[in-house]
């Protein structure tokens, strides 16, 4: 079995004031000073595009200036009043980042690769299994799993149905390779090639799968890195847990810069190896 999430870090919406501005709770992890002005879509009766509004810190005291946003601190400017809004946009509509998907570089570089990017290397694969003359040996179930960035709970649910032998999880890792940072931090680098995951806070991956990965990369010649993730868990962590007797689990990343921020990036070589892999 293998399982790449399909939802993405956004938020949901709590409240519409007098004046027509809508507050929202995250729904996920995010840190807060990326969102500042970045251009979002309400999806209530029809798709709404809203900025993130915040205070100016034209007018901010040096105690505001110096403190760390909050979530709380920001509001969705659509620039229409309360009774146009109304129309459109009820409590409880989600709400995304808008960020068409360009090439930067050897990137694509887009909103949400986390994890929009495994889904694709997923979709990929099954395309490359379907065209293949040799078959797999085993059952093979493919899950697009929801909920992740809550806490595992598709996978959860998909795991406990299938009840794997052998499990992957597929999404994004850190790619700290960035100026400021050290060798021992990076986790990953962009252009390294696949990862294949020890460990992460959630789950420490079974050391066969992790040598017959290994195996498996150096003997079909694809690029891989390790990847030791220190906060952070995936779909792996479900797919190991809830199997009776547990199942054989481990994980291809993929490197990833910008993580739950605006924009992400990844590397297209990295991609190519993590379909081959």
């Amino acid at each position: 079995m293998a399982a790449a999430h399909m939802d993405e870090i956004g938020f949901i919406v709590t409240h519409v004031d007098d004046k027509g501005f809508v507050r929202f709770n995250p729904v996920g992890g995010f840190d807060a000073k990326t969102l500042t002005a970045q251009r979002v879509l309400i999806h209530g009766r029809k798709d709404l595009l809203g900025v993130m509004g915040s205070k100016p810190t034209h007018i901010m005291s040096p105690d505001e200036r110096n403190k760390v946003p909050q979530i709380k601190d920001y509001f969705i400017d659509t620039g229409l009043p309360k009774k146009e809004v109304d129309k459109l946009v009820a409590v409880g509509d989600p709400v995304t980042r808008y960020s068409p998907l360009m090439e930067l570089g050897e990137c694509v570089n887009v909103k949400s690769l986390d994890n929009r990017v495994s889904v694709f290397v997923l979709i990929e694969t099954l395309r490359a299994l379907k065209t293949s003359k040799k078959k797999p040996a085993y059952d093979f179930h493919a899950a697009f799993t929801v909920q992740e960035e809550v806490g595992l709970r598709g996978a959860t649910v998909a795991a406990l149905q299938a009840k794997p032998d052998f499990s992957f999880g597929l999404d994004t890792t850190i790619a700290y390779d960035i100026p400021g940072s050290t060798p021992q931090e990076r986790c990953t680098a962009l252009g390294e090639g696949a990862a294949i995951k020890l460990m992460d806070s959630s789950v420490i991956c079974d050391y066969r799968m992790v040598a017959y990965m290994k195996a498996v990369a150096t003997r079909n010649k694809i690029k891989w890195q390790p990847e030791i993730l220190a906060a952070g868990g995936t779909d792996t962590a479900s797919l190991q847990r809830m199997v009776p007797g547990g199942s054989i689990a481990g994980a291809v990343s993929i490197p990833t810069r910008h993580i739950h921020q605006s924009i992400e990036s990844c590397n297209k070589k990295d991609i190519e190896e993590s379909i081959k892999l």
